[in-house]
């Protein structure tokens, strides 16, 4: 088990506030999710996504060109639509 602290809870508006100490290195507007289990409480951060910037990708290899359909190796797909009650072109 790691460290352990101990905080106060204290009103702030209409609702109740736990000042949590610096050293547990959250950062402030941090998003906790809060549990509740027989009388305990436990907190952990929020998984935010990570979203990436494709934006700037554009131009980074420009020796690549965008391939027509005429250019490309398409083929039919081979799965059987008439199981899924619809024709050949997936509608």
């Amino acid at each position: 088990m790691g460290e352990e602290y101990r905080a106060k809870v204290f009103k702030s508006g209409n609702s109740l506030a736990l000042r949590l100490p610096k050293a547990l290195g959250l950062k402030e507007g941090a998003e906790v999710t809060l549990r509740e289990q027989k009388g305990k409480f436990t907190f952990e951060p929020v998984q935010t996504e990570r979203k990436v910037d494709v934006s700037k990708f554009a131009g980074k290899a420009p020796w690549l060109e965008p391939r027509t359909y005429e250019e490309g190796e398409f083929e039919d797909s081979p799965r059987d639509w008439h199981l899924l009650g619809r024709d050949s072109s997936g509608k």
